[in-house]
């Protein structure tokens, strides 16, 4: 499995387990692209694998917005053991979610509805993968987003158009590493998110 730092035998069987069990159900639920199935590893497993370097030692919780087949939320839960919430608006990924989280034994909590309506405490890390352009993905995440916390959004091409279009709306502080698994690909970890107000 392709990551720049070491994973324990039973993360990666934990991570093993949740993939065959994502590539059962991807034949019924539509959890990733067909054409996927092959490149799971590389294009989702390890994808979200690279924020690891990124999270902070002390983190205690996170909650991961529009969480699909569990990309990244899931799988850091996993890799890192911190508690996630994950929000997921699809009935039928959110039964995956729940049913991968038993198999596996990830340290998560599944809440299957819009992100608007989600009843969750606020934590010290929001994540989010190929959710939403950024402007309307601070709106979904702030209310979720803990003083002194902290974003990590998976971002692809077209992201300096969409730091310039929130910054219009936002006051944010920005750092951008460049994706390890795709070449337009970028990783943003915002904090200090506040709303501008008007003049």
């Amino acid at each position: 499995m392709p990551a720049s730092f070491a994973l324990s035998d039973e993360v990666e069987r934990q991570l093993r387990l949740f993939v065959d069990l994502l590539l059962r159900w991807n034949a019924t639920v539509n959890l990733v692209a067909a054409r996927d199935s092959e490149t799971v590893w590389d294009r989702h497993v390890a994808d979200s694998l690279q924020l690891m370097p990124l999270l902070h030692p002390a983190t205690a919780r996170g909650v991961d917005l529009g969480s699909g087949a569990g990309f990244p939320g899931l799988v850091l839960a996993l890799a890192a053991g911190i508690p996630f919430d994950l929000i997921e608006s699809d009935r039928r990924k959110a039964a995956f979610l729940r049913t991968a989280a038993q198999e596996t034994a990830a340290p998560v909590t599944v809440h299957a509805c819009r992100i608007e309506d989600a009843q969750v405490a606020p934590a010290p890390l929001v994540t989010a993968r190929a959710l939403a352009p950024l402007p309307r993905l601070l709106a979904l995440a702030a209310p979720f987003l803990a003083p002194g916390g902290m974003c990590l959004f998976l971002k692809g091409r077209g992201v300096e158009a969409e730091l310039t279009e929130a910054g219009t709306q936002w006051r944010i502080q920005v750092e951008r590493s460049a994706s390890t698994t795709a070449p337009d690909g970028v990783v943003l970890t915002i904090t200090g998110i506040a709303r501008r107000t008007e003049p």
